[in-house]
């Protein structure tokens, strides 16, 4: 079940960052709405994965994984370059994930 948990977390943290984006310095009042309602989801199932993850691996796989998704997120739908320097850097995180996972500390 933790790791349901830290997939919503990972949904609503990539909310957060396309929310921040367009809030422009949290002068749209709607869209700072969205970015502080998904972070405190994002925060909430965050905490309910980390009830089995230990806190730094729960947490490196939160944030890697979220940054992997707003890159793929901003490559498909925002009109974003992917270049190869950040496909290697995606590639470098996702086994750094694998990483963490094979390590038995979930």
């Amino acid at each position: 079940m933790s790791w349901i948990y830290l997939g919503i977390a990972v949904i609503f943290e990539v909310m957060v960052a396309l929310a921040a984006s367009n809030a422009k310095g949290f002068t749209r009042p709607g869209w700072t709405a969205a970015t502080l309602v998904s972070g405190a989801i994002a925060t909430f199932f965050l905490s309910r994965a980390l009830l089995t993850f230990d806190v730094g691996v729960g947490y490196a796989l939160w944030t890697s994984i979220a940054g992997v998704g707003i890159v793929v997120v901003g490559a498909l739908f925002l009109g974003q370059r992917l270049s190869w320097k950040k496909g290697l850097g995606i590639a470098i995180v996702i086994a750094g994930v694998a990483g963490l996972q094979l390590s038995g500390a979930a």
